[in-house]
């Protein structure tokens, strides 16, 4: 409630204060007075070296108005603003246009830090703000130079830049938004702020963000969860390139990328994340305008093979497929199609179909229940009226199911582009754009934000403080499996050895084959310096085998581990975990073994995992196929690992000492599933 209160004067304001007020050409304080022009509250100036600007009244200072003043827009200069602060305690809400503050540094952050010493109740927008705009009650709190159209979608965004690109866009495709806001470097009000207060906006019924940095995750990730479910929440967030910053020691946080960790967020919560610029506007207009698709089966039609084929690839490659008409589909397009039509999906009209047929096919197709979503594709023929086409599709009248529209040319295009505009029919210069965005689409339509809040009991472990007190912070396999098995993740029998002695009794106990792997509290990889030793089939080799780890593990060495050398015929499989900075705990699944860094077949998901989340986290991977059965091998008990990746989660959540867990490999055949190979590094 807090919230909504102190948001809602940002929004809705009576009152108005612009601080900087300037009549100099060219200057923010000029363009601010002439966007607030239109506000229909009050409006005061506050320039304390001016007695009016424009013929208007200036104040001193806030104080000295006189009176509450709902919204304060600070156009001066970065070293004034907490001055103005000090004056401002009759103000709800302040948006800091200044810039000048931690993005110029150590000099700009202590700044910043004094600005935060004295807000009290007062809430901020910024600095370095682009400013916002309510277009439902003309508040254009903006040094850009037009205000958006109203209409149901509300803009964050840290870039100014991309507000006034995206501002620039939406009156030629003529779209609306219920807000826009630049949140600069957000010193106070962040994205989970805004989220929450739109979550609750009657007019706003989709929220896009453009993102550098996600500032607060924790505020961000449960405003989104709480409010994706209602309302679609759009993201395009820079940075995908940035390497790891943090040192890892097991292959979950080699392969675990920052970005990865970033869109399994993204899907926990229900966002959806998309790549580019052009994806960002084209999202924006399919989430307002279409309903979402109900599969990925995409039906195409067209007045001309090549650009058809072209949507094809583009809808396979990005994870749609291609509808297989109903045999009464295709029986009563034959009826009034010319005998060369395609006969098939994509539905091939040919160049000379007019506009009446064109839709007629198109209408057939949507009917038929194999199909979820529909591109009318239109090249420029010679017999093509294009208006007409896209006239004749509009009266289709279209309602459960998406149809994108891909009218290639260009002046030709224009006038329809713009009809389909008007009907809320997202149209593409390019087909193989279209497809790709269905298939985002579809992608976004089957997320489900997993509600899970779980009160997990923290637990303490003795054999952490035995490892910490010794100056460790990595524990040895035999320390690793006993930690799995305290959760009932079935591990391989596996037994010290100081002595070859020891390690040629053991062996014998267990029944040859065995292998033999470095003791260490100190190696990581233990294949990487030849502290691996398989398939030993008598004491001989075993002997041996002690001795060449031994000497290569050198002043490492500290012993061997004995286990049976197991044969499952199986997959190997990695299952790990490590802490991301910003998100928490990240679970990892995928191929694994040796070559785990190589083939990189792995998927990411925030813990903790439920049967449902642990099956879409396999289901992403490559190598889940062949678990189901290939070639004549029998599937493996799918159930059984799901069972496992969820124990293994909540390992993880109970224990936060653990900084990095790899079991690797996992073997899993039809006769069960077994750890062969663990790895735990604890935070120090």
């Amino acid at each position: 409630m807090q919230t909504k209160i102190y948001l809602d004067s940002f929004f809705h304001p009576q009152t108005v204060a612009l601080i900087g007020a300037s009549d100099k050409l060219r200057s923010i304080g000029l363009t601010l007075i002439k966007n607030l022009s239109s506000f229909q509250g009050e409006l005061y100036l506050v320039n304390p070296n001016r007695n009016s600007v424009l013929g208007r009244k200036c104040y001193p200072s806030l104080d000295a108005i006189g009176k509450p003043i709902d919204l304060a827009i600070i156009a001066t200069p970065a070293k004034t603003v907490p001055e103005v602060l000090r004056t401002s305690r009759n103000v709800k809400s302040i948006v800091i246009i200044s810039a000048g503050f931690k993005e110029i540094g150590a000099s700009g952050l202590i700044l910043e830090k004094k600005c935060q010493e004295l807000l009290g109740p007062i809430r901020i927008i910024g600095p370095n703000s682009l400013g916002l705009q309510n277009p439902w009650i003309n508040l254009n709190a903006t040094f850009a130079s037009d205000i958006a159209l109203p209409g149901s979608i509300s803009l964050i965004s840290q870039s100014g830049a991309i507000c006034t690109s995206i501002l620039d866009w939406s009156f030629k495709a003529k779209i609306g938004f219920s807000s826009i806001v630049s949140v600069g470097s957000m010193m106070d009000v962040d994205f989970g702020d805004l989220i929450n207060y739109l979550g609750d906006d009657p007019r706003t019924e989709s929220i896009l963000i453009y993102m550098e940095t996600v500032g607060n995750a924790d505020s961000f990730l449960k405003a989104a969860q709480k409010v994706s479910i209602k309302k679609p929440i759009i993201v395009l967030k820079t940075g995908r390139t940035q390497e790891a910053v943090m040192a890892v020691a097991s292959h979950t946080g080699t392969l675990a990328g920052s970005d990865e960790v970033f869109n399994a967020a993204m899907k926990r919560v229900g966002v959806l994340r998309v790549d580019t610029l052009e994806d960002f506007f084209y999202m924006a207009s399919l989430v307002s305008s279409q309903p979402k698709p109900q599969g990925p089966r995409l039906a195409i039609i067209t007045n001309a093979g090549g650009p058809a084929i072209l949507a094809t690839d583009a809808a396979v490659l990005s994870g749609a497929t291609i509808a297989k008409l109903s045999e009464s589909t295709i029986k009563e397009l034959n009826t009034f199609l010319p005998a060369a039509w395609s006969h098939q999906n994509p539905v091939d009209v040919l160049g000379d179909a007019d506009a009446l047929i064109y839709a007629k096919a198109l209408k057939i197709v949507s009917a038929d229940e194999n199909v979820d979503g529909l591109l009318a594709i239109l090249s420029p023929q010679d017999m093509t009226r294009p208006d007409d086409v896209a006239a004749e599709i509009i009266n289709l009248q279209f309602s459960s199911k998406p149809l994108l529209a891909s009218f290639m040319g260009g002046a030709s295009m224009e006038k329809s582009s713009l009809a389909f505009h008007d009907a809320g029919i997202t149209t593409f210069p390019f087909p193989e754009t279209a497809a790709r965005l269905f298939a985002k689409f579809w992608q976004y339509s089957k997320i489900t934000p997993a509600l899970l809040d779980p009160v997990i009991k923290k637990k303490s472990i003795p054999l952490f403080d035995k490892v910490l007190a010794e100056g460790r912070t990595l524990l040895t396999e035999e320390e690793s499996k006993k930690l799995l098995s305290l959760y009932d993740i079935p591990t391989i029998r596996t037994e010290v050895a100081f002595s070859i002695e020891e390690a040629e009794s053991l062996a014998a106990d267990m029944g040859f084959p065995v292998v033999l792997k470095l003791h260490s509290k100190t190696i990581t990889h233990k294949s990487d310096i030849g502290g691996v030793k398989l398939n030993l089939e008598d004491k001989a080799a075993v002997t041996k085998a002690f001795k060449e780890i031994q000497l290569s593990a050198r002043e490492a060495f500290e012993g061997v581990t004995v286990q049976p050398m197991i044969k499952m015929n199986g997959y190997e499989l990695i299952v790990g975990s490590y802490s991301d900075e910003q998100f928490g705990p990240v679970i990892l699944f995928g191929f694994g073994g040796e070559l785990v860094e190589i083939f990189k077949d792995k998927a990411l998901a925030m813990a903790p995992l439920n049967r449902l989340l642990a099956r879409e986290l396999m289901e992403e991977t490559r190598i889940y196929k062949a678990l189901l059965g290939t070639r004549g091998r029998k599937a493996i008990d799918i159930a059984a690992l799901e069972e496992i990746l969820i124990k293994f989660s909540r390992m993880i959540l109970e224990l936060p000492m653990i900084k990095e867990c790899d079991i690797n490999p996992l073997i899993v055949s039809p006769k069960g599933i077994l750890a062969l190979d663990a790895r735990v590094v604890l935070n120090q």
